[in-house]
């Protein structure tokens, strides 16, 4: 990618950088959960068609998700989209210390309002040098909902929407910049629904059959299998039903959500068939009956390090991101909300070991990440999970990181969303969709790159078909409660 193609993409976001940070932050004030995302969908669809983009709405069974297309003919390149919030992480923005806006409402905890938009940002800018140059090639925008919880990505995977792309390239709002190679968990996701009999809880007690009871002893079973699982594995719950409020009732129903993560997808299902076993056995313990409903899945993420060192080489190219004073000291007040143990783990968690334009070892004391992380060309293991994995098995996939958040923050808490309407979080923004494009357009330009990409992605994906872990059956959101 030449310097002078570079210094136009970057002219271009810049341009466009006033009125989509006001874009990103109205998504971040809709807040809006998984496959309820109306408002900020409808906001980058129209948008894009401002931009000259043509807009499918209401692709693969979901109301929110949209396929936004400039361009014509090969290569195909994919800009993925978010903009789904989660639940309890309402917090006042340029606030450094927690303070709801609405006690138990939403919150953009995870950064998706400026995810979503920053993918845009880059989408437009490659789809106007392409006009503007009269290059060939097709520039697609994939809006896609509930990534938290709800697995939108592989619907749209499922639908086949990515079978002519010919790689995809996202971001993520983060406390570094730069490109890491991450190897994350699979995920599967099911609800264990018990049923019992309900009794005068003092009276005629032996006349119920208690599914809380249930619940509860599943849970301590899954406890002790977290023992005897391999060392790399997650397995999360969270009771969604209780059964009621009254002590004084057997309780008839109760339910309880498990997530069961590791590092492939057979593994997790494994695991999962283990877990089953568990609920069955706190069953036929308290009498009751149980019904185990899938509800959704994400594959583990297959990095492709070609794509990586392509994107890390833009991001060379690009210089570090412009913050000032300003943006340094509200990201030092946050910081002091962070235990020295946080700071350290962030770091860690990142992998922050060196910086490309200074070579300083990065150690927290300086609030925001002024450099550019050191990329060693070889992929980490991080216990997340993402849906981005369903689409990096069906098409060569690569993401960068941009510190929109101090050193310290952990992605799904307040201080997130405090910083989301920042000024530092739109430069990050900005930043990110000026890596985005530049690699874009480097793989409509550059052939052998293209190539050489999807050559690794052959290597490592030969002899283990995809397998899409959502079953046919299952519809986008279909647990509801």
């Amino acid at each position: 990618m030449n310097q002078q193609a570079v210094e136009s993409i970057a002219r271009s976001v810049d341009a466009m950088k006033p009125t989509f940070s006001k874009l990103s932050d109205s998504i971040w004030e809709f807040a809006e959960l998984k496959f309820q995302e109306q408002r900020s969908s409808e906001a980058l669809a129209g948008a894009l068609e401002e931009a000259g983009f043509s807009v499918r709405r209401g692709v693969a069974e979901m109301e929110t998700a949209f396929i936004a297309e400039a361009g014509s003919g090969k290569p195909v390149i994919a800009f993925l989209g978010e903009f789904d919030a989660l639940a309890g992480m309402s917090q006042a923005a340029d606030l450094a210390e927690a303070k709801p806006l609405v006690s138990g409402a939403t919150g953009h905890g995870c950064g998706h309002n400026l995810l979503g938009v920053g993918s845009m940002m880059g989408a437009i800018a490659v789809a106007r040098h392409l006009k503007e140059n009269n290059l060939p090639g097709t520039v697609r925008y994939y809006g896609c909902p509930g990534e938290e919880g709800g697995s939108g990505k592989t619907f749209m995977v499922r639908a086949g929407l990515f079978d002519d792309v010919d790689t995809a390239l996202t971001w993520h709002p983060a406390p570094f910049n730069g490109v890491r190679s991450t190897n994350n968990l699979a995920v599967l996701e099911y609800y264990y629904r018990f049923k019992g009999i309900a009794a005068h809880a003092s009276n005629a007690a032996h006349l119920g059959r208690s599914a809380l009871d249930a619940v509860e002893l599943m849970n301590v079973g899954v406890n002790f299998l977290r023992e005897h699982m391999p060392q790399d594995c997650r397995v999360h719950y969270a009771i969604t039903d209780t059964g009621g409020r009254a002590a004084n009732v057997v309780q008839a129903q109760a339910e309880v959500l498990y997530l069961v993560r590791a590092p492939e997808m057979s593994q997790a299902l494994a695991l999962a068939e283990r877990v089953d076993k568990v609920a069955r056995g706190a069953a036929m313990m308290t009498e009751t009956e149980v019904e185990i409903i899938f509800d959704t899945a994400s594959t583990n993420l297959l990095p492709n390090i070609t794509l990586e060192t392509a994107m890390h080489q833009n991001m060379v190219a690009l210089g570090p991101v412009p913050f000032d004073e300003a943006d340094l000291a509200f990201a030092k007040d946050i910081q002091d909300t962070f235990t020295d143990e946080a700071i350290k783990s962030s770091i860690r968690l990142y992998q922050i070991k060196g910086d490309v334009f200074s070579n300083a070892k990065i150690d927290g004391s300086t609030p925001l990440h002024l450099g550019l992380r050191d990329f060693e060309g070889q992929s980490h293991f991080r216990a997340g999970s993402t849906d981005v994995g369903d689409v990096s098995w069906v098409t060569p996939t690569a993401q960068c990181w941009t510190p929109a958040w101090a050193i310290g923050t952990n992605p799904h808490t307040w201080q997130v969303v405090a910083q989301g309407k920042s000024p530092a979080a739109h430069k990050a923004m900005a930043h990110a969709a000026k890596t985005l494009a530049t690699t874009g357009l480097a793989l409509m330009t550059q052939p052998d790159l293209l190539a050489a990409a999807k050559a690794e992605w052959k290597e490592k994906t030969e002899g283990q078909p995809y397998v899409c872990p959502i079953p046919a059956e299952v519809k986008p959101g279909s647990i509801t409660h």
